[in-house]
């Protein structure tokens, strides 16, 4: 199978760099997979899991939150505010803003609900992420 040229930046870091097979991704529509020669596409993205097929043959998953990606047949770049894979997270603090938000979450009147809503969808995607990879901190 052909690889292409990955790249993922946060503003903190290049999260990760190589070339990868595929990789599927949470757009604002949606999961879509993306493999080499894929059409030229710029989206935005949401807060999900991010897999990535490597030139290696393996498997990896790493949390996801939003961004922007730019696909040309042959290199991928992924802008996102965050990113973390499974080892990365703190499954404590995690459950601590699941918490935070879901209290913000009912009380409406009080704190932005679309916010609080974000949090929460932040916050189990990144427990799923490290709980599914046997991070129990």
């Amino acid at each position: 199978m052909s690889t292409y040229g990955l790249e993922i930046i946060t503003p903190e870091r290049v999260f990760f760099e190589g070339e990868v097979e595929k990789m599927v991704i949470r757009g604002q529509e949606g999961e879509f997979a993306v493999l080499a020669n894929h059409t030229p596409l710029v989206t935005g993205l949401a807060t999900g899991i991010l897999r990535i097929f490597t030139s290696e043959k393996q498997w990896k998953e790493a949390s996801l939150s939003g961004g922007f990606i730019k696909v040309t047949p042959t290199q991928v770049t992924v802008l996102t505010d965050a990113a973390e894979w499974p080892e990365e997270i703190d499954v404590d603090r995690a459950k601590e803003a699941l918490e935070r938000a879901e209290k913000y979450a009912k009380e409406k009147d009080k704190y932005d609900y679309a916010r609080a809503q974000a949090a929460i969808k932040r916050a189990l995607i990144r427990i799923q992420v490290a709980e599914k990879h046997g991070q129990h901190r």
